[in-house]
């Protein structure tokens, strides 16, 4: 598990760098934001689309290969980036075709190396690896992002795609050493005999994810606590951005530092989140909840200093759901159904991230950057409450007809044998 964190620490560095690097290249080509913008969509479409019959070939195939594959081709994309870049023949549209090829790649490389991660350790210790596996994205980002800069200023834009591919490479050459724990091995031994039965039908398999995840009310819960959250809230690369250069009259650094306190707010998320032995929905959405509910006040903070302040719990309130929920959504589902369970939530998660950005801006236009955060979390915390209501209304209903029920039963057995009492 130690060489797994420190293999995906590296890999996310050089992702995060390859992605601030492609925004430049992106804008220096076309000089459009627009244009990048559709960039990061280009990449997140194939997730749309393909994460179902990613998410089955998790299932299918074996985990550990499976990774190793995906972390290659994604080295060999970069790789060719990096020398396209050299030349001087990467043009918009070649970029474009990279971008999504890397985003269909993604749709099996996540949910293998997601479920490997988990395989390293104990079941009960599923949790803890999820909150690390956090904690290093988040690590990842700032080193990346930092990196970025220098990189390109020292040694151009190909090294840092060159270096991103260097980053996959070391994942790939790690995973073969990997060793899941005993508990681990034995299952997949029973899932492959499983599977071996499910192989005969494959148009079964993608539809069988979407029936399983369709009928698990916790995991239905979970996809609209996350979908609400993501279309009215945590997009705070845009919403924070115009809050600061606007309303509270800050520029690119002072945006920057509010960056900064969001990142380190969601690795003390991590570790906390890491700390969760068997988290459910309702704790992720309460916490969502209360996330939301700073964000409203944040909204209002009446200078830069203030907003400082609230913005570290707020992300470290956020950064626990997201832990939890992931929880949830790995350790739910029977181990051989999470490949498939995973690709549903990929599709789902793609709607929210290209729904999402446009709706906020839609919102700021028409009630400006604190209207937008204010009832966006309003907005969020509401229906999550209403949710929980309904929730419990529908439970103290169940409980009462099966109550109802077991009278009933009870009283026609004593008609039909009288010496049968009631309460026996």
């Amino acid at each position: 598990m130690r060489w797994w964190s420190v293999a995906n620490l590296v890999s996310n560095a050089g992702t995060w760098m390859q992605l601030t690097v492609q925004n430049l290249l992106v804008l220096q080509i076309t000089g459009s934001a627009a244009v990048t913008g559709l960039s990061l969509s280009v990449q997140a479409a194939p997730g749309l689309l393909m994460s179902l019959a990613g998410g089955a070939a998790v299932d299918r195939w074996p985990r550990k290969v499976t990774a190793a594959v995906s972390q290659g081709l994604l080295g060999a994309v970069a790789f060719v980036t990096a020398f396209l870049v050299a030349v001087d023949q990467l043009n918009l549209g070649v970029l474009m075709a990279l971008a999504a090829v890397t985003g269909l790649i993604a749709t099996v490389d996540a949910p293998a190396c997601a479920l490997l991660g988990n395989d390293l350790v104990r079941t009960e210790d599923v949790p803890s690896a999820i909150g690390v596996g956090s904690l290093v994205s988040n690590g990842g980002r700032l080193v990346g992002a930092a990196l970025a800069g220098a990189t390109v200023g020292f040694l151009g834009t190909a090294a840092a795609y060159a270096a991103n591919g260097l980053s996959f490479l070391f994942v790939a050459a790690v995973i073969p050493f990997l060793r899941p724990v005993h508990q681990a091995v034995r299952r997949a031994k029973h899932v492959r005999r499983r599977d071996d039965k499910a192989r005969r039908d494959d148009d079964m398999t993608v539809r069988q994810g979407v029936a399983y995840f369709m009928r698990r009310p916790r995991l239905v819960a979970l996809a609209g606590i996350t979908g609400i959250s993501a279309v009215f809230g945590r997009n705070y690369g845009l919403t924070l951005a115009v809050l600061v250069t606007g309303p509270l009259a800050g520029g690119a650094e002072a945006f920057g530092t509010v960056s900064t306190v969001l990142a380190v707010g969601g690795i003390l998320g991590a570790i906390v989140g890491a700390r969760l032995r068997k988290p459910s929905v309702r704790l992720v959405g309460t916490l969502a909840a209360v996330g939301a509910l700073l964000q409203v006040t944040a909204a209002l903070s009446p200078s830069l200093a203030v907003l400082l302040i609230l913005v570290l719990p707020m992300a470290l309130v956020e950064s626990v759901s997201d832990t939890a929920g992931t929880t949830v959504l790995q350790t739910d589902p029977p181990a051989h159904m999470r490949g498939r369970v995973l690709g549903v939530w990929g599709s789902i998660r793609t709607l929210w991230g290209l729904a999402g950005p446009p709706a906020l801006g839609l919102l700021m236009e028409v009630a400006g950057a604190r209207g937008a955060l204010v009832s966006g979390g309003l907005i969020i915390a509401g229906a999550i409450g209403a949710g929980f209501v309904l929730r419990d209304r529908r439970a103290v209903k169940t409980v009462v007809l099966r109550t109802q029920d077991d009278a009933a039963l009870a009283a026609t057995a004593a008609t039909v044998r009288p010496g049968l009492s009631t309460a026996a």
